[in-house]
Parts: C-alpha cells; sequence; structure tokens
C-alpha cells in the first residue's frame, strides 16, 4: 500500500496491531507512566490473534492458487523443446525459441509438434486430444492445420510454421489461466473501493480522538489521548471485512480444483448461483475417454472369436486407438493373437496384413473397393452402428466379405445420474463436441442431453 501510496485493509491492519503492540511494550517495561492499574493492561493477544488471522489468510489464498498453479504447471510441461527444422537443404534440430513463422519443420511419429502450423508435405494421424478431448486421432494431409504440442501418431509430414512462441494456441491457453489466476471477483473490487474510504475514514477518527481527549480529557491527558487512540485503530481494524471475501473465494476455488473443477476466475465463482445451462463436454466428462470394442459381426463363413483374432492380429502392430481398442478387446475375450507376416497402413483408410497366411483388409467403404472386397451388404449395418455413436471399420478375408467390428467412446457409468441430477436442479444441459453429429446426437439421447453442439 505505501508503494503504491494508497490506503487498502492491510494499512489499517498493520497500524491497529502496531498500535496495540507499542502500547502493551510500553505497559510491560514502563508501568509507572500508568495511573491506574486498569490502563496497564496489554494487548498481546489481540497483536497475535489478528496477525495469525491475516496469514492464515494469505495461507489459504496461497495453497488455493497452488492448485490452479498445477494445471498451469502442466499445461507448460506440454510444450516441446526442440524442433528439426529444413534450413538450406538440412535438417537441423534447435530450440523451440528459435522457430520463426515460415520455417518448414519434420515431424517424425511419435513426435510432438513443436508449433502451430499447416502442412506443406506428407500425411499423418494426429492427437490432438489436449486441444479437442478427442481421443480418435485427425487425420492430417496436405493444406491442413497442425496445432503445436498435440502429438504426431502414424506418418511423418512437413509443415510450414504460421505461428510461434507466444501467438501458439497452447501459449495463449497458458496466457488465460495466469490472467484468471490474477483476476478479482465483483466483491473483491467493492470491498477494495470501501477500503479506500474505509481507512482514511477512520484514521481521521484516530486523530480526532486524539486531539480531543488531550484537550478535553481527564489528566495525565497525553496518555489518555493514546490509550483512546489505539482503542479506535484495534476496534476498526477490519479482519472479518480484509479476510473474509478473499479467503472465501480462494477456498472455494480451491475446492473445485480438488474435485476436477478449474474455475477460470473469483468473478466467474461469485456469478455461478445464477447459472442457467451446463455445457458438458462430451470426451472423457460423458464418455470414458477412450475407444473400446463394443461390435464383432460375421458376414461371412468365418466365426466372430476368429473375425476379431484376424483383424486384432493384424492391428496389433499398428499405432492406431481404434487398433488398439481391438487388439484390448480380443484380449480381454481371451483369444491368442499371432504377429502379422506383412502389415501396411493407409492413413485415414485403413490398413491391410497377412495373418496365419490369410490376407485380412480393415478399413472404411471406400477402402474395401479399392481392395476389391464387395462389402455392400455391410452398408446397413455401418447405418445403424453409426446412428448408435460407434465407429464401425469393414473387414475382408482373403479377398471375400468377412464382417464388420465397431469401437465406441463408452459413457461413464455415472454420467446418467449426474446429468439427473442437474435437471432435477432446473439446468438446462448442453453437450459440446468436435464429433459428428450423429455420434453426438447418438450420445446426448442415451444421457438425457438437452442440446447438443457438435462438430465444433
Amino acid at each position: 500500500a505505501f508503494k503504491h501510496r494508497s490506503a487498502n485493509m492491510y494499512t489499517l491492519v498493520a497500524t491497529g496491531i502496531s498500535a496495540a503492540w507499542l502500547y502493551s511494550t510500553t505497559a510491560l517495561l514502563f508501568p509507572g507512566l500508568f495511573p491506574e492499574e486498569r490502563l496497564r493492561d496489554v494487548f498481546f493477544d489481540v497483536t497475535a490473534v489478528v496477525t495469525a488471522l491475516v496469514v492464515l489468510g494469505m495461507a489459504l489464498e496461497i495453497r488455493a492458487r497452488a492448485k490452479t498453479s498445477e494445471a498451469l504447471k502442466k499445461l507448460i510441461g506440454m510444450q516441446a523443446k526442440t524442433a528439426r527444422v529444413v534450413r538450406g537443404g538440412e535438417e537441423i534440430d534447435i530450440p523451440i525459441d528459435a522457430v520463426v513463422v515460415g520455417d518448414v519443420i519434420v515431424v517424425r511419429p511419435g513426435e510432438k509438434i513443436p508449433v502451430d502450423g499447416r502442412v506443406v508435405s506428407g500425411a499423418s494421424a494426429v492427437d490432438e486430444s489436449m486441444v479437442t478431448g478427442e481421443p480418435i486421432p485427425t487425420e492430417k494431409t496436405e493444406g491442413d492445420t497442425v496445432i503445436g504440442s498435440t502429438i504426431n501418431k502414424t506418418g511423418s509430414f512437413r509443415f510450414e510454421a504460421t505461428r510461434v512462441g507466444k501467438d501458439t494456441m497452447l501459449s495463449q491457453i497458458i496466457q488465460m489461466v495466469r490472467d484468471a489466476q490474477g483476476s478479482k471477483a465483483p466483491i473483491q473490487r467493492t470491498v477494495d473501493k470501501v477500503a479506500g474510504y474505509f481507512v482514511p475514514a477512520v484514521m481521521i477518527v484516530a486523530v480526532l480522538t486524539f486531539m480531543t481527549w488531550y484537550t478535553f480529557g481527564p489528566s495525565p491527558a497525553l496518555l489518555y489521548a493514546v490509550i483512546t487512540t489505539v482503542t479506535v485503530l484495534v476496534i476498526a481494524c477490519p479482519c472479518a471485512l480484509g479476510l473474509a471475501t478473499p479467503t472465501s473465494l480462494m477456498v472455494g476455488i480451491g475446492k473445485g480444483a480438488e474435485n476436477g473443477i478449474l474455475i477460470k476466475s473469483g468473478d466467474a465463482l461469485e456469478t455461478a448461483h445464477r447459472i442457467t445451462t451446463v455445457v458438458l463436454d462430451k470426451t472423457g466428462t460423458v464418455t470414458m475417454g477412450k475407444p473400446s470394442l463394443t461390435d464383432v459381426i460375421a458376414l461371412g463363413s468365418v466365426d466372430e472369436d476368429t473375425l476379431l483374432v484376424l483383424a486384432a492380429s493384424a492391428e496389433k502392430v499398428s499405432e492406431h486407438p481404434l487398433g488398439e481398442a481391438i487388439v484390448a478387446g480380443a484380449k480381454d475375450r481371451g483369444l491368442t493373437l499371432s504377429e502379422p507376416e506383412t502389415f501396411l497402413a493407409t492413413p485415414g483408410h485403413g490398413i491391410e496384413g497377412t495373418v496365419n497366411g490369410r490376407m485380412v483388409v480393415l478399413g472404411n467403404l471406400k477402402y474395401m473397393s479399392e481392395k476389391g472386397v464387395a462389402a455392400g451388404a455391410a452398408e446397413s449395418i455401418l447405418e445403424r452402428l453409426a446412428d448408435e455413436g460407434k465407429t464401425a471399420m469393414v473387414i475382408g478375408v482373403d479377398g471375400g466379405l468377412g464382417g464388420v467390428i465397431a469401437v465406441a467412446d463408452t459413457i461413464k457409468a455415472d454420467s446418467v445420474a449426474a446429468i439427473r441430477r442437474m435437471h432435477e436442479l432446473g439446468l438446462e444441459v448442453a453437450m459440446l463436441t468436435g464429433d459428428n453429429v450423429r455420434t453426438a446426437r447418438a450420445i446426448g439421447t442415451k444421457v438425457g442431453i438437452d442440446r447438443i453442439l457438435a462438430e465444433v
């Protein structure tokens, strides 16, 4: 307050504590200065309690801020440290801070994309879950945009940097979190405004009290003037006004963080009682956030277990989450998988390989057509599964139609009950997702969502 030349609650707290301590010390060391026994009382307990309250309030605030700081540290930890840049016809690794707009950057499978940019050559599937929350990687080809700190999964590509440093999407998210930590709620701004008038007013009253008792008070006038002035300062010490607001807000934000709720600011917390609509992210909130095997439908001469063994064995060396879900599903059913003799993945379309001497093709209808597999009999099943919010793939065995395998991001066990409870509180529940409308509608219908915002 002294540095900024503005009075606040801590000005009055410091003045009251100092006055009480000086008076108490004087009464303890020089009791003869006080004509009456009752005037020799000390106020060390007052200074200790008020100081403890102030420190406690600060400690609670620091602890609550630490909860959101952990989220900030996790965001900062997501950033890539280096980038492989093409300069002078050679690929060189440089610190992320040295990347400039226009640089062409090479990204290999499993690496983090260092900055935001646009693909200029190559193709791959990119895990953008840290931004979108969607567990299934997004296929990227020439001309598509990529986001810094997302993870390249399957292929290798080159992209041109379009946003670097503080302009990247992740850097802007980090800055938003920092701004939120330093924001003040409207009630805090009101308290600060009141303090700007209250503190000078108390000081003026204290001075007037001293002058009145010094001029008109009994002898010794100076002593009585000091005692009454100290009394005014101690009584006016604004413990509740100065500490209750920031403490309650910070404890509220901290409790939210403990339960996995990151509250943007004190302003957001204060206005929460006026909420009429709750918007939920689909992936990881309503659903598990990870695809799992849901359906295996045989349409040819191969039975379901054999079909799943062939598909899972072919996907065994794949890094795609859908393939990993098929492999995990086969293992959960106790099936024994084989190592594929050959394997070829076509990003965005499907895979083909040889398992136990049998040719296996797994992918979408277009991919089946390209590989000469007649999959017309599977179209109605694919439509039905898509309406249920599942990602379905056709499997071909030895050039013929084998069947359909589907995976989906399954609904959490407590989602329906949680949404029902929100409805009981009179809240409208909306679901936000980057997934397609059909999948979003299927999930929303099952859990009782009122409004669906898809493909965002």
